[in-house]
C-alpha cells in the first residue's frame, strides 16, 4: 500500500476504493486543527471496520439458497404445486410440511414404496449450474413409512440427470441413500451411497439433517454431520430443472414424515458448518 500526505482531511474517506492500486491518504494537522482529527479518524475507522466485516463474511453465507417449508404456495422464490394433500403442521421447531405415503407396497419386494401419496413440486432446482455443492435437508422420517422412500429430488428438465435423497427402513430404523446421477449423450455417471448396516441405522420419528456434498470428485452423504458413505463419481453441473419433495419426480415411492427446511450452497461446507437439528426438536 502506498502512503501520501495531503492537507485535505476529507481524503481520508478514499482510503478504500475499488480497483487499481490502493492508496492511504494521511492528514497531518496543524495545532489548531488537531481537534478535528479524532472526528475524521473515527469516521474513517468505522468505514474500514465495515469493509473488513464484509470481507470476513464467508462466501457461502452470501451465496446459499434457503427454503423454508411453512406453506403450500411459494417456497423461497419457487412456485409450488401439490400432489395429494400435504399439510402444514406445527412442530417443536416451527411449522413444517407433513407428507403421507398411501397404497400397498409389493409384499414380494422388501424395497418397495408407496405408489401414491402427498408431494410438492417446485419450479426450480437450486443446485443448477453448480460444479460443487452442499445440499442439506432438515426432516423427520416417520415409523409409518414404507420400506423405500424418495423424499427430496432435483432433476434436469430435459434428461434424467438428478440429485436425490432416499431412505430405506430396515428393522424399524432407517438409513440414508445419497444419489448423484448424470445422463449425457447416453453415458451415465452413477453415484449412489447406501449403507444400511447396524452402524448406519437411525431411530425413526426424530428430526435429522441429511447432507450431501460434492467436491468435483467425490459424492458424500451425512446424517447430523456424521459420514454415512462416499463414492467417486464425475458429475457435470445440473442444468435448470425441477424439485419434488415427498416423492420421486415420476411420482413413486412416496415419503411419510415431515420436512422443515433445506439449504443449497454452491461449495463444499465442512461438517462443522452444516445445519444442525435445533435443541427444541430434541426435547
Amino acid at each position: 500500500m502506498q502512503c501520501k500526505a495531503t492537507p485535505d482531511p476529507t481524503n481520508l474517506s478514499r482510503s478504500i476504493r475499488a480497483g487499481g492500486r490502493k492508496s492511504a491518504y494521511i492528514y497531518w494537522p496543524t495545532n489548531t486543527e488537531g481537534s478535528q482529527l479524532s472526528t475524521y479518524a473515527g469516521m474513517h475507522m468505522k468505514l474500514l471496520a465495515a469493509a473488513l466485516i464484509m470481507l470476513a463474511v464467508p462466501s457461502f453465507a452470501q451465496q446459499a439458497t434457503a427454503w423454508r417449508f411453512d406453506n403450500l404456495t411459494k417456497i423461497g422464490d419457487a412456485q409450488v404445486s401439490t400432489v395429494g394433500k400435504p399439510q402444514v403442521v406445527d412442530t417443536p421447531i416451527g411449522k413444517a410440511i407433513h407428507f403421507e405415503g398411501h397404497g400397498n407396497t409389493h409384499s414380494s419386494d422388501p424395497e418397495s414404496g408407496n405408489p401414491t401419496g402427498d408431494a410438492l413440486y417446485l419450479n426450480a432446482a437450486p443446485l443448477s449450474g453448480d460444479t460443487t455443492y452442499t445440499l442439506e435437508v432438515l426432516f423427520r422420517p416417520s415409523s409409518k413409512g414404507a420400506p423405500a422412500q424418495r423424499f427430496f429430488h432435483l432433476q434436469d428438465n430435459h434428461s434424467e440427470s438428478r440429485r436425490m435423497f432416499e431412505i430405506r427402513i430396515r428393522n424399524n430404523q432407517w438409513c440414508l441413500d445419497t444419489v448423484g446421477i448424470d445422463i449425457h449423450h447416453g453415458v451415465e455417471q452413477h453415484g449412489v451411497t447406501l449403507a444400511c448396516d447396524a452402524a448406519h441405522l437411525h431411530p425413526l420419528d426424530r428430526w435429522y439433517v441429511a447432507t450431501a456434498t460434492y467436491d468435483g470428485k467425490t459424492l458424500r452423504g451425512y446424517i447430523d454431520g456424521k459420514l454415512q458413505g462416499e463414492i467417486a463419481v464425475i458429475l457435470e453441473p445440473l442444468p435448470p430443472g425441477t424439485t419434488s419433495v415427498g416423492t420421486r419426480i415420476d411420482k413413486r415411492d412416496f415419503f411419510t414424515g415431515d420436512v422443515h427446511s433445506a439449504r443449497f450452497t454452491p461449495s463444499v461446507l465442512p461438517p462443522a458448518n452444516f445445519l444442525k437439528v435445533p435443541d427444541a426438536a430434541k426435547q
